[in-house]
């Protein structure tokens, strides 16, 4: 029975650990801890225990005094022999795809197999990272019943996936709303039970695998429209047309529409990965799923279409991209946040180099490109400061992530040529819109 550990959640006696300490798990242990719970999180990385045991943040949108304000309810630890101190074990590691585009549940293996020897009764384990219906019944409830434990009775087991939209003010972990599912009551009980106590609205649904589809529907929403704006934007510049003064008339349409916007590419750890872990789920059932995977290969193009916009542009000024000095401003795969996990930027940057173009970057957020497993060869690079002598002496500036607090019109008043995928400059003489 689950009537014990609901007990200790009521009561805020209850123990909270949170695997994976990143934009997901640390953002959850803040929405925990300021709800009055203890929190272990645990991390591979001791720079990041040291660093969090310190008060110390080193995601860039979430300030060092929020970190350092949880220090009396939190603990960071590597040591996972210290998981059977939780009451409840919230998974958020990461789940990438294979050089073969194939979901790689790597890491959600190597977590259950390093909390399998403290795994004990009494415990909720609800699995949060983005991945394919049945991987909670494949790779965590399995794990748990190996054990001689039954779910739903003497472990509580469920998903519930996270949303995190990183440097969005208006939705912070506890205002948006959390879905949760499961497969048997009592497990559903206890996950209800602890989310309710710090967020603000849980939704219900009757399955694991349900919840597991939710969270790759709304990713493949959001990929899709992506593609059919960013296939949009190719065919209007062909006929002469601005995409983005499309999009601004149409969005004052109050109903049955809704603006999506073009751009280099796709970046961050969900929308260019998540539709790919449905795509290989579903051949399973013999299905194929077309529509997903042309979204996929539009949205993959866009670099290429962004260097040949560049190109010709330069060809068009008696220049070759070979030996050109380019600007990239913005690494990060969003704006105004310092995550630039799966951004097309890196990839433009590739190109361009591949090409023989000399490659430089400015981005506040990310003032050295750190290791990566995709774009270890970039790491170490640091950011250029962006003033009127550095654009002046570039023969063109790349725009692939608009932030906040540059001057724009300086960019396009100073730059000999401005490559703009996100609309940021205004329209004038010298500014290519891609």
């Amino acid at each position: 029975m689950n009537d014990a550990l609901i007990k200790r959640i009521e009561d805020r006696t209850a123990v909270v650990g949170i695997v994976g300490m990143g934009y997901v798990g640390l953002p959850l242990a803040l929405a925990f801890t300021s709800k009055g719970f203890r929190v272990l999180g645990f991390d591979i990385d001791p720079g990041k225990v040291k660093d969090l045991n310190a008060g110390r943040s080193y995601i860039s949108h979430i300030p060092e005094d929020v970190v350092g304000a949880m220090k009396d309810r939190f603990e960071a630890t590597d040591d996972f022999a210290r998981a059977g101190e939780a009451d409840a074990l919230l998974l958020c590691v990461p789940t990438p795809l294979t050089r073969q585009r194939e979901p790689d549940t790597t890491y959600i293996e190597r977590t259950m197999a390093s909390l399998a020897p403290s795994i004990r009764k009494d415990q909720l384990v609800v699995l949060e990272s983005t991945t394919y219906p049945g991987t909670t019944r494949e790779k965590v409830a399995a794990v748990v019943e190996g054990l001689g434990l039954e779910v739903g009775r003497d472990v509580f087991v469920a998903y519930s996936p996270e949303r995190e939209d990183p440097g969005n003010a208006d939705f912070s972990t506890s205002r948006i709303p959390k879905v949760v599912g499961a497969d048997d009551e009592a497990s559903r009980e206890s996950a209800v039970a602890l989310y309710g106590a710090v967020m603000r609205e849980v939704v219900q649904v009757s399955s694991t695998a349900t919840a597991e589809a939710v969270k790759l529907t709304e990713n493949i929403f959001r990929g899709v429209n992506i593609a059919l704006v960013n296939e949009l934007k190719v065919i209007y510049d062909r006929m002469g047309i601005d995409v983005w003064e499309v999009i601004d008339a149409a969005k004052t349409k109050p109903f049955g529409y809704m603006p999506f916007y073009p751009g280099p590419g796709l970046g961050g750890h969900c929308i260019p990965i998540d539709p790919f872990y449905l795509t290989w789920k579903a051949r399973e059932y013999d299905i194929s799923t077309r529509f997903i995977e042309l979204a996929g290969e539009i949205n993959t193009a866009m670099p290429n279409y962004v260097l040949g916009k560049l190109q010709n542009a330069l060809n068009e000024r008696g220049q070759s991209l070979k030996g050109a000095r380019v600007l990239i401003l913005g690494l990060a795969y969003k704006r105004n946040v310092g995550d630039m996990r799966e951004s097309p930027s890196l990839r433009l940057f590739d190109l361009l180099r591949d090409r023989g173009a000399h490659v430089d970057y400015h981005d506040p957020f990310i003032p050295v490109i750190p290791s990566s497993r995709e774009y270890s060869h970039l790491e170490g690079i640091a950011s250029k400061a962006l003033d009127e002598d550095m654009i002046a002496g570039c023969d063109a500036v790349l725009i692939a992530t608009d932030h906040g607090g540059i001057d724009y019109a300086m960019v396009a008043r100073c730059a000999r040529l401005v490559v703009d995928t996100r609309n940021a400059c205004p329209k004038g003489e010298g500014v290519v819109k891609a």
